[in-house]
């Protein structure tokens, strides 16, 4: 074959295009939703109070937030700051606290020029030698367990897609999810889709999910709910939930005992008044985006 100047030319710069240029792998939707389902599974499993998850790419941008019933309203902002320091230098947010609290202060103004939470409980996410995103957790029991919650998320993605399991919860445990947190608790969260022992103790707040279809299943009480319409006063709670004050317009509904109700994603919904007590279960089922 007879090469002429110009493709000889052409190869090249392309080699040299390629010799500047290299590929990296990137953190997916379903790679952050991996790493959450992870680390609440292991939350659950070992009894952690509450919990603020947050996962973030190789950038430090958020990416995936779930923040489970008890936890402190600053968590979920704290979670996000030990996912992005984790990323950002590479490494456990517990080896920046130790380090600072050795004695090198001098670390402490980074926080003015980037995103510095040194507090134990992020971790980076490592797939092949490279950091990928992070994961950050603030709200367990300790700091030692918010770091074991996040340890659990980022090693279940390292480790690829966990492997879909049978899950049965005894009914003492059904029971006292019922009575945990504010609205009850999770009894199973997959990747796919989340189980909750739910009730329901008054009125709530209007609610829009991006990617999650409700399925509610009534066991107890008579609640009087609105769905479609428009959100008062709506606002990001965390990425893709919107909350409001109530909605405006749409369909009025009773449901009671015996009663099941979906609510594709996408679609305002508000509990506008509860008869107790009111017990429900939810089934989520997650949208891919």
């Amino acid at each position: 074959m007879k090469l002429t100047l110009g493709s000889m030319l052409l190869m090249a710069s392309l080699a040299a295009h390629g010799a500047a240029t290299s590929t990296q792998a990137s953190l997916t939707l379903e790679g952050a939703r991996h790493a959450t389902a992870a680390a609440i599974s292991f939350a659950r499993t070992n009894k952690a109070p509450g919990a603020a998850i947050a996962v973030v790419d190789a950038g430090g941008q958020i990416m995936l937030l779930e923040r489970l019933d008890g936890t402190f309203p600053a968590g979920a902002e704290i979670s996000i700051g030990k996912a992005r320091t984790a990323v950002m230098f590479r490494r456990p947010t517990r080896a920046l606290e130790e380090t600072i609290n050795k004695g090198r202060n001098a670390m402490i103004p980074v926080a003015a020029v980037t995103s510095f939470t040194p507090l134990q409980g992020g971790i980076p996410i490592v797939v092949d030698g490279q950091v990928i995103g992070g994961i950050g957790v603030s709200g367990a029991a300790s700091a030692q367990q918010d770091e074991e919650i996040a340890i659990a998320g980022a090693t279940a993605f390292a480790n690829g897609a966990p492997q879909l399991k049978v899950h049965h919860i005894a009914a003492a445990e059904v029971q006292k999810a019922f009575a945990g947190g504010d609205t009850g608790a999770t009894l199973v969260a997959e990747d796919e889709f989340r189980v909750n022992a739910s009730r329901r103790d008054g009125a709530g707040q209007a609610e829009v999910h991006a990617r999650d279809t409700d399925v509610f299943y009534v066991l107890q009480g008579r609640a009087t709910v609105v769905t479609g319409g428009e959100v008062v006063e709506p606002h990001e709670a965390m990425p893709g939930e919107v909350r409001g004050s109530a909605l405006r317009g749409g369909e009025t509904l009773r449901i009671a005992a015996g009663d099941v109700l979906t609510i594709p994603h996408g679609t305002p919904h508000w509990f506008k008044s509860v008869e107790t007590p009111f017990r429900y279960y939810v089934i989520k089922s997650v949208t891919a985006p």
